[in-house]
């Protein structure tokens, strides 16, 4: 068996674990990629101008008014979306978001290279690995085309891990702590910023921030 054939033989068995990672497993696995935690806050040069900031840098929510603020390359002009001021080139590293009481959100990591002043199609080969939710319990992951999540328990705390090498993008439930999906295979090039959209208010219902949360190491 020659060399890419034994790389694609391990992926593949890789991708069938993720799958079928019993609750156990999942555990262990958090308690690893919690190791790589890094402490991530808001860019606000690149934040669409609907969305509000928190000074910390740690919540970002829409608002129902588009402000009038400078524009930069860096910001994104559709989406309601914003990056992290943190950027990553190599390595592993992991955050979590809390998305308690939303209805609508967008979490994951997109490329440095992405155009930012045009319509954003959450794919990987337009450079986002994304998972969201529409209609407080409608989740996918960004593939072409979407892939639908089935999911036992609509998740409170989100925690997003990449190893940039390895190509891999996983999405944990950190509250009932189980696997919520992997982009696997994956070859990166551009440096990778966390991603983040909090969604509209929908009347209301969805007016709650995303938070960036300190990581809290699992227990045994």
């Amino acid at each position: 068996m020659v060399a890419w054939q034994k790389k694609l033989q391990l992926w593949c068995s890789r991708c069938d674990r993720l799958k079928r990672e019993s609750t156990d497993t999942v555990i262990e696995r958090l308690k690893f990629v919690q190791k790589f935690a890094v402490d991530v806050t808001l860019d606000p040069d690149t934040a669409d101008p609907y969305l509000i900031l928190s000074d910390d840098g740690k919540q970002v929510s829409y608002g129902d008014i588009r402000r009038n603020i400078q524009e930069n390359p860096k910001r994104f002009n559709q989406g309601l979306c914003v990056l992290a001021q943190q950027g990553f080139s190599s390595g592993r590293f992991y955050y979590e978001v809390q998305v308690k009481g939303k209805t609508w959100w967008d979490l994951g990591v997109a490329r440095e290279s992405i155009n930012r002043k045009k319509a954003i199609w959450l794919t990987p080969e337009d450079g986002f690995w994304t998972v969201v939710l529409r209609n407080e319990n409608q989740y996918k992951a960004g593939e072409h085309p979407p892939v639908s999540l089935s999911l036992r328990v609509n998740p409170e705390k989100v925690g997003v891990f990449v190893d940039y090498e390895e190509g891999l993008v996983s999405f944990y439930d950190v509250e009932s702590r189980s696997h919520i999906y992997s982009f696997t295979g994956q070859t990166f090039t551009d440096k990778l910023y966390p991603y983040f959209s909090p969604g509209r208010n929908d009347e209301g219902k969805n007016s709650n921030p995303l938070i960036i949360t300190p990581v809290s190491t699992l227990m045994d």
